[in-house]
């Protein structure tokens, strides 16, 4: 499956997938706003209790969760690794991305629907489908796809994107995360991580959220320096946005990177870590 597609192309499907709502809020809840309204049929998984493991001193606010915790949500929400799963979100994709990266790491089929909700031209529904019987078997996170701190801190050759906004990237801004209890300490330093580029996962995103043509995305990747996506770490503030990132990279022919997960809540609270601020030009 290519990594982002239409609703059109989801009417033109025959055959069966999971169609999963991923919205979330920094402030509100996700499944209100699912039970609100939803696309008809779609199942609702949380980033923050299916996507996440448990967040340790050092692990950042987005760590992975174990295979075993991974396989247990995916089979709570009906994907059992065999049937296509595409979701959306209302945010251009960029927290739907968490999810469909991590299937598609371990060769599941899955997409991000283009768009979003706002783009779904039909009748919003509120009741709650029941999902249907589905395990899930726990897989192993391959091997070299996610990095920890210490395996970027002593990489020296992979280019890092920061998919940050520019002004969190140059350190003008605090963390969205500060004081919000997501990690052990309220205020993490600010900048970047040494070396890294800045693009912005958004910047992939036409004025109706929809996904830029793969050409366009190509040019952007290729303006930061990045022609391949073989040795590229993603990252952003908690390997959510990193993830769209990632997918981008994909969408736009270049391959598959590489995620760091703790991405700089972890990075910046880890005091003897260098950092950078303002712009890599």
């Amino acid at each position: 499956m290519e990594p982002f597609v239409t609703w059109q192309w989801c009417e033109s499907q025959v055959e069966d997938f999971v169609l999963v709502d991923s919205r979330w809020y920094w402030d509100h809840s996700g499944f209100a706003a699912y039970r609100q309204g939803h696309v008809p049929g779609a199942v609702f998984v949380d980033l923050d209790t299916a996507l996440t493991g448990e967040i340790t001193e050092d692990s950042g606010r987005g760590p992975f969760p174990t295979p075993e915790d991974f396989a247990a949500a995916m089979s709570r929400a009906g994907i059992d690794g065999t049937v296509p799963v595409v979701a959306y979100d209302d945010a251009g994709g960029v927290i739907a991305a968490r999810l469909v990266w991590m299937l598609r790491l371990l060769e599941v089929p899955a997409s991000v629907v283009s768009g979003g909700i706002q783009a779904f031209t039909g009748k919003l529904e509120t009741t709650v489908p029941q999902s249907r019987e589905a395990t899930f078997l726990p897989r192993p996170w391959p091997a070299g796809s996610l990095l920890s701190t210490e395996e970027l801190a002593a990489d020296e050759s992979s280019p890092i994107v920061d998919a940050r906004p520019a002004n969190r990237f140059r350190g003008e801004e605090p963390e969205v995360d500060r004081n919000l209890g997501k990690v052990p300490e309220a205020d993490p330093r600010r900048g970047h991580i040494p070396g890294a580029m800045n693009v912005p996962c958004r910047q992939h995103l036409q004025v109706d959220s929809t996904m830029a043509p793969p050409e366009v995305v190509r040019e952007t990747f290729a303006a930061a320096g990045v022609l391949q996506a073989a040795d590229v770490v993603s990252y952003c503030g908690a390997g959510v946005t990193a993830c769209h990132n990632l997918l981008s990279m994909e969408h736009a022919g270049l391959g598959r990177g590489k995620l760091y997960p703790g991405s700089w809540s972890a990075w910046s609270r880890t005091a003897a870590l260098p950092i950078e601020t303002g712009s890599t030009t």
